[in-house]
């Protein structure tokens, strides 16, 4: 199918993207400014701002819980944003969405960003709340089973270098990775995937911008050959937690991700692949009222619970 329509009507709708470098600042402003008011926001049972006090320092989390229950799984959440864009403000949206509908409570995470904060800062960061959580679960009301990492795009890239680094270091307690069209190969060679040609323009996220916009990450340190860097390259993924990975039928990054999945069930991983029609890169962020769209929430909920 073409790309939706509604998707295909926003586009049309945006002005060309200003010449000249990227600025970290004003892109982040642009992108707040955007951000509906508390009161026209999904209305859980609670939602905390607190701060995790971690082996990485102090780092900014939001705890949504969906209902009054004494106990809950957990979801720890990281943004997208390409390392160097997002916050908690701008994928609040999203993390409301994944408490309702998954009945879990989800601590989405304000970790650092490039190019202020050089790798692994973010990615320490995301690993250390997860650490953090399991440490504090009697307070923080987790139910002591269901602990997974979700994230989309370079979120989901660090939901799964993080659930690589735990499995690494013994740390047996992450259930589940949820990756929503995650960037999981930095090596942007445009020959490496037939996905980064065939939906190299005209449907939001283009090929010719992966380079510069995950630049400062890259040039903080980050080194795409490494496995924590470029998780579909770490050569042995047994042992792996669970994996749902979510991919869009017109995103450049749709092929790393279904070649992620593909290898983790080769490993003898159970991973669900789950390719959404009509669909581009970021349309969990941008285009969950979508009914279709929406629908990856209940996806992420029954992936869960047969798990």
């Amino acid at each position: 199918m073409p790309l939706h329509p509604e998707i295909a009507s926003f586009l049309a709708t945006l002005p060309a993207p200003p010449e000249g470098p990227l600025d970290p600042v004003a892109m982040r402003a642009g992108d707040e400014a955007h951000v509906p008011p508390l009161q026209e926001r999904l209305p859980l049972h609670a939602v905390e701002d607190l701060t995790a006090r971690t082996a990485s320092g102090a780092v900014p989390v939001r705890v949504y819980t969906p209902s009054a229950a004494d106990s809950h799984g957990v979801i720890v959440y990281f943004h997208g944003g390409a390392f160097f864009l997002g916050s908690l403000e701008t994928h609040d949206h999203v993390a409301r969405s994944l408490a309702a509908e998954t009945g879990l409570k989800v601590v989405s995470v304000g970790y650092r960003l490039a190019p202020e904060a050089a790798f692994p800062a973010g990615l320490d960061d995301c690993h250390a709340v997860v650490r953090w959580v399991a440490e504090q679960g009697e307070t923080l009301g987790w139910d002591g089973r269901t602990l997974a990492v979700a994230g989309d795009s370079s979120g989901g890239n660090f939901a799964a270098a993080v659930a690589a680094r735990a499995h690494d270091e013994g740390f047996d307690r992450i259930t589940h990775q949820i990756l929503y069209y995650p960037s999981l190969d930095l090596d942007f060679d445009v020959d490496r995937y037939p996905s980064l040609r065939e939906n190299a323009v005209g449907n939001g996220l283009e090929t010719a911008g992966l380079k510069p916009f995950n630049a400062f990450y890259l040039d903080s340190g980050a080194d795409p050959a490494d496995p924590l860097v470029s998780p579909v390259k770490r050569p042995d993924l047994t042992g792996l937690p669970p994996a749902l990975v979510v991919t869009a039928e017109f995103d450049p990054l749709r092929d790393e991700g279904e070649l992620y999945g593909r290898r983790l069930r080769e490993a003898g991983v159970d991973a669900t692949v789950a390719r959404y029609p009509g669909a581009g890169h970021g349309f969990v962020q941008h285009f969950s009222w979508i009914p279709e769209y929406h629908e990856v929430f209940s996806r992420t909920r029954d992936f869960l619970a047969g798990h």
